[in-house]
């Protein structure tokens, strides 16, 4: 089997729409594939009625959280979407990507960068609107090359020339949400420095003994060196270990199923949730 378990599509900051994305997994030879855009789950329902036999959906979203003033985020697999206490904190959390978006746009302007709120609003459609909105403005501009070059210090980075903060969610408190609504929380790219700053390792430790069920060790933005020391750590503190692309279209570089999860590390997901339960394609529309 081969299992994508973090993707991204229109719902948030994709280039693909949630069918499209379904699609496009199912050609690639996936055989599960997670949907967890940035705290939303808009992107379900689509993805659901597009679901090619063959392949089968695991329902989620990536949290946006904040240990210590350090932007961290938290995969949720299978929980209830409509459960009201996780349900009230992403709506909080999305509330304040607009008026954030905005004050980036401000700032680009008091740095001679003449990214305007239409054309931020417009890239992004009917999705999430966040940091990777702006960074794709500034490509159209030609200001940077790639996406993945608007986040550094000069621009979007945390810590960043035009960086604004917004609402993120503390991850204890985000993994009392997540097990309240029947979920499973992942520990997303915890050592991916090149995006910014990056919580101490020794906090997955507190995280653990808080619940937390696994960190995403295969991902892109990880060395061979740092899967390699971030498995000892999941092994010593008796985590799970996942594997994904993060995938985003064509607003980023990785590709679907380029790292993946082990079949037994799934199944075990899929053991401990009770919020909701993965959905066998039928043959989609």
């Amino acid at each position: 089997m081969r299992i994508d378990l973090h993707t991204h599509s229109t719902a948030s900051d994709g280039t693909d729409t949630p069918a499209q994305l379904v699609r496009k997994a199912a050609a690639t030879g996936l055989d599960v594939v997670a949907l967890t855009d940035h705290d939303t789950t808009r992107g379900h329902a689509e993805a659901v009625a597009a679901l090619p036999e063959g392949l089968t959906l695991v329902t989620g979203a990536e949290l946006s959280c904040r240990l210590d003033g350090v932007s961290m985020h938290m995969l949720a697999y299978l929980f209830d979407p409509e459960e009201p206490a996780l349900l009230a904190e992403r709506e909080l959390v999305r509330d304040d990507r607009v008026p954030r978006a905005r004050a980036m746009v401000a700032r680009l302007g008091e740095l001679g960068v003449p990214v305007t709120w239409e054309q931020v609003a417009r890239i992004a459609g009917d999705g999430s609107v966040g940091r990777p909105h702006v960074a794709s403005a500034l490509v159209e501009l030609g200001v940077v090359p790639t996406v993945n070059d608007a986040f550094t210090p000069d621009w979007l980075a945390d810590g960043g020339r035009a960086h604004v903060d917004k609402h993120e969610t503390d991850p204890f408190e985000a993994l009392r949400l997540i097990k309240g609504a029947g979920g499973v929380a992942v520990f997303a790219h915890p050592a991916a420095a090149k995006r910014g700053r990056t919580v101490p390792e020794t906090a997955i430790a507190d995280l653990a003994a808080a619940g937390l069920d696994g960190i995403e060790v295969d991902h892109m933005d990880h060395d061979a060196e740092t899967r390699a020391r971030l498995r000892g750590t999941a092994k010593e503190l008796g985590l799970l270990v996942t594997g994904s692309s993060d995938y985003h279209g064509s607003r980023k570089t990785c590709v679907l199923g380029e790292y993946t999860t082990d079949p037994e590390v799934y199944g075990e997901i899929t053991r401990r949730a009770f919020g909701a339960f993965p959905v066998p394609g039928a043959g989609g529309a």
